[in-house]
């Protein structure tokens, strides 16, 4: 009872929490945006659409309009760039004026020179190299670089940054026609599968062996052990140790939240792995490749059906995603991972992050959804029930509405896997494999 309280209240709260899709949209548009000019002409409209500025435009200009939260500097001094280039001189100006009172005194020469362009140096003269002791402190963008260029009478060819306009062309294909690619053939590959099933040719089920535990001692490790212990009882304990001794790098912030999310998760896994651990000692002997059957080898056919297992799964993923927006919108509650990792710089801290997308969370979410939960479910309920009750709990753990339904359709795909493979190894692999997926999307599009 304690634990579904726990669950429907973070499914409730993830409704107030901000949406990362806001933010990946801004960021595809803006990368849209500065790999345009490279983009060689027969491409340019296909992928930029005939006036990408204008619709960044458009896009900050109503996030600006419809967030609660007031926007960040950068984004306000961007907006009055492309409202200037847009003809919008009067807003513009009105907007840096604003923006002027709220920056501190290091970042108001900038903004002067911009309402004032008249003082600076000679238009014919500018460039971006010139531009440095005025952008300094501000941390913007190639394309807000190239837009202050502009803006300060500066020449088209001067103000553009070339090596950045080429990174972002392949920034812009991995991000666009990459995940296009990959969608197709994953919809080749579930229709092949498909027809085989119907054709009664499809590979056989491999016998599945699970731990001997019962519903009670299931119920117990889950919802005692992951939930209250792992969710509330140790973020709790731990937060505040953690926050004390990560307090020497305050002056990186990205590397301590890395650090901190590291320890955090840690300490969720903790608790739920030495109670799994107390359960199955008593047990013996235990069955060859043990009570999880993480069968690892050979890795190489594990890969493969990782592999092809992602693709299956990407197109359903992806319809239910697409229903779901054009149903409800967009109902917020992001994993706030996925923020974290668009917006840090830092190295360290993104390997912290990498280290627990891709490692950390899918040997343990699949050690107790598909290691324990789906096989002791399976002895009982049948294997098809146990994949759809594995695949909603693990839904709902993530105490996501928005992402709910998306999850379910991901747990699916695993607890299949698991469930055709007899193996846990692939289902890890998989999961691994979305999250990269996932990982890489989010590094494109932070640059």
């Amino acid at each position: 009872m304690l634990s579904g309280l726990l669950w429907i209240f973070g499914l409730v709260d993830s409704l107030q929490r901000p949406s990362v899709g806001n933010s990946l949209e801004l960021r595809q548009q803006e990368l849209t945006a500065l790999a345009a000019p490279a983009l060689p002409a027969g491409l340019r409209q296909a992928l930029t659409g005939a006036q990408p500025l204008e619709a960044l435009r458009l896009d900050l200009q109503k996030q600006v309009d419809e967030d609660p939260v007031p926007p960040a500097a950068q984004q306000q001094l961007q907006l009055a760039l492309l409202e200037r280039q847009a003809g919008q001189g009067a807003a513009a100006r009105q907007r840096l004026g604003e923006l002027n009172q709220q920056v501190p005194p290091e970042q108001r020469l900038l903004l002067r020179a911009l309402m004032e362009p008249a003082s600076g140096a000679d238009p014919a003269e500018l460039e971006l190299a010139t531009l440095e002791p005025l952008l300094k402190g501000w941390g913007l963008s190639p394309l807000s670089r190239q837009l202050i260029c502009q803006a300060l009478g500066g020449p088209l060819a001067a103000c553009e940054n070339r090596p950045a306009q080429q990174a972002a062309v392949l920034r812009l294909l991995g991000t666009t026609m990459v995940p296009v690619l990959l969608l197709l053939l994953g919809s080749a590959l579930l229709l092949r599968e498909l027809w085989l099933r119907w054709r009664g040719k499809a590979a056989p089920q491999a016998p599945l062996v699970g731990p001997p535990l019962t519903l009670a001692e299931v119920t117990l490790l889950i919802a005692g052990g992951f939930v209250v212990l792992g969710e509330l009882v140790m973020p709790l304990l731990l937060a505040p140790l953690l926050q004390g001794l990560l307090k020497p790098l305050a002056s990186q912030p990205a590397l301590q939240q890395g650090l901190l999310v590291l320890g955090l998760y840690s300490g969720l896994m903790a608790a739920p792995l030495v109670l799994l651990w107390s359960q199955l000692r008593p047990h013996a002997p235990r069955p060859q490749g043990g009570w999880l059957q993480w069968h690892w080898r050979p890795l190489a056919s594990g890969l493969r059906r990782a592999f092809v297992q992602v693709l299956l799964v990407l197109p359903l993923v992806a319809l239910v995603g697409w229903v779901l927006e054009r149903l409800v919108g967009d109902p917020g509650g992001s994993n706030p991972l996925l923020e974290l990792v668009l917006n840090s710089a830092n190295p360290l801290a993104l390997l912290c992050f990498a280290f627990t997308a891709l490692v950390l969370a899918p040997l343990f979410e699949e050690t107790l959804f598909r290691g324990v939960l789906l096989p002791v479910l399976a002895q009982r309920w049948g294997g098809l029930a146990a994949v759809v009750v594995s695949a909603l709990f693990f839904g709902i753990a993530h105490l996501s509405l928005g992402e709910l339904p998306p999850l379910f359709v991901l747990g699916l795909g695993l607890g299949w896997l698991r469930l055709q493979s007899g193996r846990l190894g692939p289902s890890v692999l998989m999961h691994s494999l979305w999250n990269g997926l996932t990982f890489a999307n989010l590094l494109l599009l932070a640059g």
